[in-house]
């Protein structure tokens, strides 16, 4: 079992796949030019089982698939099919854009559900954001995924002055795509020109949403990272992420790896712990994954202790480099 001092069981596993992506969102992405790490230097594909399956005779029984874009990497459709074969449950976050394309392994590897990153439903701003015209895809895509049995969770992160008009938009096409909608705060990552006054906080969302909508409290998993409401009478399924405002460290069982092998404890952990490096070398892996865990904070890595307002320096990567 992956236990951490302060006895949160840790049975989930975010898996970096790469840190490339076909998209340039902002606030995933430094503004600068930004230089991808040489695919010499990342886990290949029998590293990518090799390490996945140490976690799972650790006690992980659920894998997400993340990135950069999971999909763009080459052998992403032989990594899936690979990964599927272990006792876990799989799934992923994805831009959408290439979706189409992997469909049949998707259904093939038996994943149920997917995360895709949406953040406007105006096609303008979508190509402001991303620096890409793929809104349309995107939007087919996900029909693609519906009709194909496959449930989706689409997350928005909100940032203040940008897309915070759009959140009424944004229920009543989650309620006509019958998907479920995630609001997530924006948060700090070395490059991406974060803002506190930027955030929109969970405190906001439901004061804005309150003001058309009766929200009713859902109970969620123990484990979940997001708040979930219903609307009495309406298709629409919301879901807050308030890793500024509110953070629901106490319950937390998720472990990163980073696409290069780095094991993060905590999406702000400072702190990393060279797993591919030491699984080349033929060293022992396990006891460096439960020395990370041990050094877990309670907190948001240790990091934000004055709150979200007052920070100035962030010790962290690029969110491309951790992986979404």
């Amino acid at each position: 079992m992956l236990q951490d001092r302060f006895h949160r069981r840790h049975n989930y596993l975010r898996l970096s796949l790469t840190n490339n992506c076909n998209l340039r969102c902002a606030y995933c992405m430094p503004e600068e030019d930004y230089v991808h790490t040489p695919s010499a230097a990342l886990m290949q594909a029998p590293e990518i089982l090799s390490l996945a399956s140490t976690f799972v005779n650790l006690g992980v029984d659920k894998i997400r698939l993340t990135g950069g874009e999971p999909l763009v990497r080459r052998d992403a459709a032989d990594i899936i099919l690979q990964l599927s074969r272990l006792p876990v449950s799989l799934t992923m976050t994805t831009n959408g854009t290439r979706v189409h394309q992997f469909l049949p392994v998707l259904k093939a590897a038996g994943i149920r559900s997917i995360n895709v990153s949406l953040d406007t439903l105006q096609r303008d701003k979508y190509q402001l954001l991303t620096r890409r015209d793929a809104l349309p895809l995107v939007t087919g895509n996900l029909q693609r995924l519906l009709d194909a049995g496959i449930q989706v969770k689409v997350n928005v992160v909100v940032m203040k002055g940008f897309n915070d008009q759009e959140v009424f938009d944004f229920v009543e096409w989650a309620g006509r795509m019958q998907v479920q909608l995630r609001f997530i705060e924006f948060m700090p990552f070395a490059g991406n020109q974060w803002q506190s006054k930027k955030v929109f906080t969970q405190a906001q969302l439901l004061e804005r949403l309150g003001q058309r909508y009766n929200l009713h409290p859902v109970a969620g998993a123990p484990h979940d990272t997001a708040r979930h409401y219903c609307i009495p009478g309406h298709a629409a399924s919301l879901a807050l992420i308030s890793s500024m405002s509110a953070p629901f460290c106490s319950t937390c069982n998720r472990l990163r790896l980073t696409a290069d092998g780095k094991l993060k404890s905590c999406l702000f952990a400072a702190e990393e712990t060279d797993l591919l490096t030491a699984l080349r070398n033929g060293e022992e892996v396990e006891a460096l994954i439960h020395h990370n865990l041990q050094r877990k904070f309670e907190t948001r890595g240790g990091q934000f202790q004055q709150g979200f307002e007052a920070v100035q320096h962030l010790v962290n990567r690029s969110m491309i480099n951790i992986g979404g």
